[in-house]
């Protein structure tokens, strides 16, 4: 991927999760990325485009942080990869904002505008139970730590993040006793 390519993608998904995704234009976007209008259209055909490559972008990053985790955590059990997953996801909400889920943000603007952007958050939005399940849990752990993760995530939006994370934390390990 180029550079600008790449400079417009980060830039506009920092601009999308602080502002929403309507709120912003591609002359904000490109103004801040340094890059020219007709650079932003030789990558991407749309502002569309681009937001489906942000959080196509953003989903990788994710999975791919969780799935550290795992692997360097060395988790002996289903409890223990668990309790990995768990603080591996509040370390994402320290580093990547605590300003809600990006994913149900785009789906909530584009509902009715654009179904292509609705499927690739429920497509994210099945991943995460299917990770949980590559990862040995029970379909009905799985959704249950999905509920978990997502309503975290909702709730750091409100509600101090350590505070949060506390909470969290204590429901993964009620969960999964061992």
């Amino acid at each position: 991927m180029s550079k600008k390519r790449q400079d417009l993608v980060e830039r506009a998904e920092e601009l999308f999760y602080e502002n929403g995704f309507h709120a912003i234009g591609l002359k904000r976007i490109v103004g801040e990325a340094g890059v020219a209008l007709m650079t932003l259209y030789n990558h991407f055909d749309s502002k569309e485009d681009l937001i489906l490559e942000v959080l196509n972008q953003r989903g990788e990053r994710y999975f791919a942080y969780l799935e550290e985790a795992v692997t360097e955590g060395n988790a002996k059990d289903i409890a223990s990869t668990a309790r990995l997953l768990a603080h591996s996801h509040i370390r994402w909400l320290r580093s990547e904002g605590s300003n809600g889920c990006m994913f149900l943000r785009a789906k909530e603007e584009y509902s009715f505008e654009n179904q292509q952007i609705v499927k690739q958050v429920v497509a994210h939005k099945e991943s995460l139970r299917s990770f949980f399940l590559t990862h040995g849990m029970t379909q009905k752990h799985a959704l249950q730590l999905a509920m978990l993760f997502e309503g975290a995530t909702a709730l750091t939006e409100l509600h101090d993040l350590d505070d949060v994370a506390n909470e969290f934390t204590d429901m993964v390990h009620m969960l999964f006793k061992e």
